[in-house]
């Protein structure tokens, strides 16, 4: 069968409906024709949905793998996470003992004041300012002017962090008072003390 046959019968509309007769060469291009039709309407409707669907699946995979993988760490460390958290209780338990209750303020008061005199220092001023509220503890702040050698200064300011409670010094300022009497420095300072405010008192 020549080209211009097949054309010939390809252009004639009568001629599918004899498409059993046709010649042989027009029958097989008609099958293939119809194979890769229902081939690509079979990828279209069925297989592409489901390779997408298998893609999804996948990332869903991952990402769970990489949730569990999260959660198997935690759980591993989690008897460590237990210890790190019963030691940052012993610890925080610790540094509230530090904190006076209301009752040992007065007294931490005086050991400040006495801390000073025992180290040849001059008080000039000594004056608590006022309560300052804080989210779960109090602050005391100290107005402190002393007069004092350099030793003596340092000697004051290492024996108030050897104190059992918690005082803190703030805002310090030295200066000479006197240019003829070299030995001789004033300290000006806020120290501040605390108080742990308890359940009934916040």
């Amino acid at each position: 069968m020549t080209l211009d046959e097949v054309r010939d019968f390809l252009n004639d509309p009568e001629s599918y409906k004899k498409i059993g007769v046709a010649p042989l060469p027009i029958r097989l291009g008609v099958l293939v024709v119809l194979v890769a039709g229902i081939l690509l309407f079979g990828y279209m409707r069925i297989i592409k949905p489901q390779l997408e669907q298998i893609a999804k699946l996948q990332r869903e995979e991952v990402e769970l793998k990489q949730r569990f993988d999260q959660q198997q760490r935690k759980a591993a460390n989690l008897e460590a996470y237990k210890e790190q958290l019963e030691d940052m209780k012993r610890s925080f338990g610790a540094m509230l003992r530090q904190l006076p209750n209301k009752t040992e303020v007065e007294s931490l008061l005086v050991d400040l004041s006495q801390t000073s005199s025992s180290n040849g220092l001059k008080v000039d001023f000594f004056k608590p300012t006022g309560t300052v509220t804080k989210e779960f503890y109090a602050e005391y702040p100290i107005s402190l002017k002393v007069f004092g050698t350099y030793h003596e200064l340092g000697k004051f300011v290492s024996d108030v962090a050897a104190l059992p409670r918690i005082v803190t010094l703030h805002n310090i300022s030295i200066s000479s008072p006197d240019k003829n009497a070299a030995d001789e420095l004033v300290m000006e300072m806020t120290a501040k003390t605390y108080h742990y405010l308890s359940n009934e008192t916040l």
